[in-house]
């Protein structure tokens, strides 16, 4: 089926107008108000000069105008880009430059890091606020039309097919340093999600035309087997996206909680209310307050009803057996985490249905391989090698055909993904996933590189020198840890933490930081890394 996303919500909209398409809090959307709502916008972008390959940015909280955005971005031809609304206004700059952004959509409790950065993008050429009223701050951004009036103020655009072949870009931290945009053409990523959606639907293929697909979600709806799906993760990295997407291609419905911050009895409230059949998380930086609410309401003698819970879907970070178990005693569910990124996969997938099936256990989907160099590696044999992925993939990275030269390999003939996640090999065939091998930090799902954070601490007149990494953390993955050498007994780490706020995302600044006179280096200048390490585990509990 060699069509956008959008030609498939369109036909679904001809077809089941009335069927829910979004539960946002308070409001629900079927799928023709979807289409009219995304028409609406789509005309608005088309007048502003949007079109085919142009990128119009999602800076935006979890909610309908998401999803809304990405739909009328793909009626024209255009590329949404998401863009982490954890940025500070330098980091949404460095972005929005780089995707060389026509338009964005951002929620109004975001505007304070809109206005300068504006001002310094000519490329833009429409700005639409969503969800301005009493409760949000009134912060005036110039030239920017707030969403209900813009689509009040334009008439439906007219559906007309889109090919496969348009795209979408998902921007990653990765092991690149600043963000770059993953490529994905959108067949590729339909094609991704041949198991995940279209399978648990009980067939066994991607439809082949657009009427197959039509016929397979309107069966779906009228068993009553059509997925309800909750992302407990932002829209703007790929699990929550991705997942959301593959709900609505399924003909399915999407439920977002209320924006802001992670409200965990909010979550189960709403999955109780909503009736919702999957949660997805983002590892345990999402599912522990999430089991810890079910422990407190069960303590409280309120507990949650999880009856309309079949699964969860965990990736972006492994999910801890610990937290397995705490759901599967509590609900019917089966759970999914998966080893994934960006940049594609899923490489393997760990899956339990009950107690008895802890421990987990990875085990590779089909295109999948561990590679040294361009061998496999033996199972049992005990060697690291580097995950690989031979399935529908991206096409590279925006703006940087080395780093897509060095991800994106061919191999005996088959293009394969290698984002640098290390592993080994069972005997039984399970994988060993080592973490990823370029020193990037996965702290909750959020990708953090080193040298970002120690550009800034040096650039601090009170630091000679800097070291940071990622230690072992049960909730997070792994936590921002960082070695600042100084000669100033005045420097505190409160005053260092404080300085890469300003410049950085909150999920950057270091969570410990160890002041020394000097760092642990060799006679060539290279850092020991293992005496780092240590000093971190013997110090940074009480730094």
């Amino acid at each position: 089926m060699d069509v956008s996303f959008g030609t498939v919500w369109e036909a679904f909209a001809r077809e089941l107008p009335d069927a829910t398409a979004i539960s946002d809090p308070g409001r629900d959307y079927s799928y023709a108000e979807f289409e009219e709502r995304s028409a609406r916008l789509a005309a608005a972008l088309a007048d502003a000069g949007v079109g085919p390959g142009d990128k119009v940015a999602c800076y935006l909280y979890n909610g309908a105008a998401y999803l809304e955005t990405v739909f009328a971005a793909f009626k024209l031809g255009a590329v949404p880009v998401n863009v982490n609304y954890r940025y500070t206004s330098e980091e949404l700059f460095a972005l929005l430059a780089d995707a060389d952004a026509a338009a964005m959509v951002f929620s109004a409790e975001l505007a304070g890091n809109i206005t300068d950065v504006a001002a310094r993008l000519p490329s833009l050429r429409l700005l639409v606020r969503v969800g301005a009223g009493a409760a949000v701050p009134d912060i005036a951004v110039p030239d920017a039309v707030e969403l209900g009036e813009l689509l009040a103020a334009h008439a439906p655009r007219p559906a007309r097919p889109r090919p496969g072949s348009d795209e979408l870009f998902m921007y990653t931290g990765g092991t690149t340093g600043k963000p770059k945009g993953v490529i994905w053409r959108l067949s590729d990523l339909m094609h991704s999600m041949e198991v995940s959606v279209f399978q648990r639907l009980g067939v066994t293929a991607l439809p082949g035309t657009l009427d197959e697909a039509v016929r397979v979600a309107a069966a779906a709806r009228s068993a009553g087997r059509s997925p309800v799906l909750m992302p407990a993760v932002p829209l703007m990295h790929a699990t929550g996206l991705f997942n959301s997407m593959g709900a609505l291609l399924a003909g399915g419905r999407v439920v977002t909680a209320r924006p802001g911050r992670l409200d965990p009895r909010h979550v189960w409230e709403t999955v109780a209310a909503q009736r919702v059949r999957t949660l997805v998380v983002a590892g345990n930086a999402v599912c522990q307050p999430l089991v810890d609410e079910l422990a407190a309401a069960e303590r409280a003698g309120r507990p949650h009803d999880l009856s309309s819970l079949d699964s969860v879907v965990s990736s972006g970070t492994v999910l801890s057996d610990r937290l397995k178990r705490a759901l599967h005693e509590r609900a019917s569910v089966t759970i999914t985490d998966a080893i994934a990124s960006s940049e594609g996969g899923p490489f393997a997938y760990a899956v339990t249905s009950s107690v008895d099936d802890l421990p987990a256990r990875f085990f590779p989907a089909a295109p999948t391989k561990v590679l040294v160099g361009d061998r496999p590696v033996a199972p049992g044999s005990g060697q690291v090698g580097v995950l690989a992925f031979g399935g529908p993939i991206p096409l590279g990275y925006y703006k940087d055909t080395a780093k897509t030269t060095a991800t994106f390999r061919i191999v005996d003939g088959v293009r394969y993904t290698m984002p640098g996640d290390l592993a080994m090999v069972e005997q039984d065939g399970a994988i060993r996933f080592l973490g990823r091998g370029a020193g990037v930090i996965n702290t909750g799902g959020e990708k953090v590189h080193p040298q970002e954070v120690e550009d800034v601490l040096l650039a601090h007149p009170g630091v000679t020198d800097a070291s940071v990494i990622g230690v072992p953390d049960e909730t997070w993955g792994e936590r921002v840890m960082a070695v600042v050498a100084t000669g100033s007994t005045a420097l505190t780490a409160a005053e260092l933490r404080d300085a890469v706020r300003s410049r950085l995302a909150g999920y950057k600044v270091p969570r410990g930081i160890v002041l020394l006179p000097s760092l642990p280096r060799t006679p060539a200048g290279k850092l020991e890394l293992a005496e780092v390490r240590r000093i971190l585990a013997a110090e940074a509990p009480g730094s």
